[in-house]
């Protein structure tokens, strides 16, 4: 994490966001998570590589991680940004373009609080490590993707709504 100034006060219940793209800080730290608690675990997938995908979305760090052993989606604060510290297992309900989701608040040694929601734990047995890359990327692709509607498929509206004059 990096302060914009080490001049800037923050609170001790607040921290500072992320200048840069912190994929690599992430990878280093589910690398060490997974060699010294993971690994010996029934469930942990050897052959499953560990990879970040971070985007910056509307001032925060959104991506996908996929390791041994799940699949999630984390937010981190991005440049300029100061979090609240909140407590730990917090459930916090966000909306995306592609829908709502709720994050719980988790923290990392390295880069402190996050918010992480998981999509697949433990990862699949049928899903190999290259399949398992492509849906980490598809899925942050999906996240910021707006949804698509047929326009064959007629909406639905309300009787109340179809009769409702706009001004």
């Amino acid at each position: 994490m990096t302060a914009n100034s080490m001049d800037d006060a923050i609170g001790a219940d607040e921290f500072w966001g992320f200048e840069h793209n912190p994929t690599k800080l992430l990878i280093e730290q589910y690398q060490h998570i997974a060699q010294q608690e993971m690994a010996n675990l029934p469930f942990y997938r050897a052959e499953m590589p560990i990879k970040v995908e971070m985007q910056e979305y509307e001032g925060q760090w959104l991506g996908t991680v996929l390791t041994p052993w799940m699949l999630s989606v984390v937010i981190l604060p991005g440049p300029d940004q100061v979090w609240p510290l909140r407590a730990l297992g917090e459930r916090i309900a966000l909306s995306l373009p592609r829908g709502d989701m709720t994050f719980m608040v988790g923290e990392l040694p390295q880069t402190g609080q996050l918010l992480s929601c998981s999509l697949m734990s433990p990862i699949e047995p049928h899903i190999s490590a290259a399949e398992g890359e492509a849906l980490a990327s598809d899925t942050l692709k999906m996240l910021l993707s707006l949804p698509v509607q047929d326009q064959a498929t007629p909406v639905s509206v309300s009787r109340r709504e179809l009769f409702m004059r706009k001004k």
